[in-house]
């Protein structure tokens, strides 16, 4: 072959390679490739439609906007509900959000797994009766009660830190899940009785009641104000919990909070840049402390008094879902969190407010998990002409599966009694059904693509068979906690950083 130059010619093996084919993205490898990276095109995508909407119009709103946002429905609760829905769904919601704020502090902004929370929260509310109850006989004003108090918790804050601040991780959660153990054992035994301790300078003291409790702690006395009704400790936790936010927010955005984060993310790469580890975690150990035994205060005046079983390691797992719902570091997050996991069960226990709820779950994850928009639209009009397919043929057939009633569902349940099958005695029925919708449910998860659109028409109506027959008349005990659960699973799986989490990793 000769050359374009009239050169000498050339050989085959002179010829240059030919071009590859580019590779199909499908077979690329991924090997070092961040997934979460990777996919930020499709979440992009699913940011379209009402939910983006939503999403995108409160990133746009000034901080003072989310703030009244988040509180504004708290301050007018009190003006359109009666006593006792105050204080079950405002009340405790706005105690949990307070205690979980601090807990945010500690796991959320400085990443640390402090177990022995819960504490910080009893020792507030034991120390306030011990100044201030007729059990201990002293009477001292709340505004000098409460910085006491306050102060001395951010101090215990302290101890526990210097005695842990080497520790990370399980090492962390085991150390101070211990305190947690011991401040119960302690506040159990310490009556005067014969297995009491025996204080330095003062022998044996009944400082706690043991186990029945300090009872008859004093009302607020806040220069001359006394708060003795549900109302009062309502604004009054309130207006704590709105400065508490501020001061957070502004915290955050400082030196002390973005150090908080990198330790966070990597306490020795944090420690190599000269960030100040040691000082930061019992700054965030104080800080957490302090808040929680504030709160205990507010906890112990409304209940006029402090009982070991309110500090134990139930109320602990009910702060950190508060925490890890909401988002962790997230300060707006931790009062949805408050609201969601206080409100669902108090709501569940009226079985009519529970079958408002299920059905709701149910058809937010439909359409949440769902996609493109269609699938769920198919899934919702093929399960209800599924069901009344059956309950036509069973009316026909079998006229012991229609003889049910539902009472006390007003319109939708009088609907619901021409659509699912309510069998005259459907204990037995109903429990194969239960085991039926595991197994339905199990199946979910293997199919893929329109096999799953198809297999969820069925599940959700044998779902809504087990609810009426089965789980609704339990709706104040089991049914109440399986609804719950199922709540956060779904939250958690649309949202796996949190309502209001944001993820580790950002592309700008």
């Amino acid at each position: 072959m000769s050359s374009l130059g009239g050169g000498p010619p050339l050989d085959e093996g002179d010829l240059p390679e030919a071009i590859p084919e580019p590779v199909d993205p499908a077979d690329r490898s991924t090997v070092g490739t961040d997934e979460w990276v990777a996919r930020v095109d499709e979440r992009r995508a699913d940011q379209k439609g009402v939910t983006g909407a939503v999403a995108r119009a409160w990133e746009r709103l000034p901080a003072v906007g989310r703030l009244v946002v988040l509180l504004g429905p708290f301050a007018i609760f009190p003006f359109i509900t009666n006593e006792g829905n105050l204080f079950r769904y405002g009340l405790i919601t706005l105690i949990y959000a307070l205690l979980a704020m601090g807990l945010n502090v500690v796991v959320g902004f400085a990443g640390l797994l402090d177990l022995g929370y819960v504490a910080f929260f009893g020792f507030g509310a034991y120390l306030y009766g011990i100044m201030a109850s007729g059990h201990s006989g002293h009477h001292l004003q709340a505004e000098i009660a409460i910085p006491i108090v306050t102060v001395s918790t951010a101090l215990l804050g302290l101890l526990l830190g210097l005695t842990s601040w080497r520790l990370l991780g399980d090492y962390l959660a085991i150390v101070t899940l211990f305190f947690l153990q011991a401040f119960v054992i302690f506040v159990n035994n310490a009556n005067g009785g014969l297995n009491d301790f025996s204080y330095p300078f003062v022998g044996k003291v009944d400082l706690t009641g043991g186990a029945n409790g300090l009872d008859q702690i004093d009302p607020f006395n806040l220069f001359g104000f006394h708060i003795t009704t549900t109302k009062g400790y309502y604004f009054f936790t309130l207006i704590s919990l709105t400065l508490l936010m501020i001061m957070l927010y502004f915290v955050n955005g400082s030196r002390t909070g973005r150090a908080w984060r990198a330790l966070r993310e990597d306490p020795l790469a944090a420690e190599v840049m000269s960030v100040p580890v040691n000082r930061l975690k019992l700054l965030a150990f104080m800080f957490g402390a302090a808040v929680a035994g504030f709160t205990g205060t507010i906890f112990g005046a409304v209940q006029s008094g402090a009982f070991p079983g309110d500090y134990d390691v139930g109320l602990l797992i009910t702060i950190y879902a508060i925490v890890i719902l909401g988002g962790l570091g997230s300060i707006g997050g931790v009062v949805i969190g408050a609201l969601v996991v206080n409100g669902a069960p108090e709501l569940l226990r009226s079985s009519s407010n529970a079958r408002f709820l299920f059905y709701g779950v149910l058809l937010l994850a439909l359409f949440v998990a769902l996609r493109p928009w269609y699938k769920p639209v198919i899934v919702l009009v093929g399960t209800i002409a599924f069901g009344y397919a059956v309950h036509g043929i069973a009316s026909a057939v079998w006229s012991r599966g229609t003889a049910g009633h539902i009472d006390g569902a007003g319109s939708l349940g009088r609907a619901l009694e021409h659509w699912v099958l309510l069998p005259s005695n459907p204990s037995s029925i109903a429990g194969w059904a239960y085991f039926a919708l595991i197994v339905a449910a199990l199946v979910l998860t293997l199919v893929r693509g329109w096999w799953r659109v198809v297999t969820l028409i069925p599940t959700l109506y044998l779902a809504a068979f087990v609810w009426e027959n089965k789980l609704v008349e339990q709706v104040a005990g089991a049914t109440r906690l399986i609804l719950l659960g199922t709540l956060l699973v779904v939250i958690m799986n649309v949202r796996p950083a949190g309502i209001f989490g944001t993820s580790r990793v950002e592309i700008v």
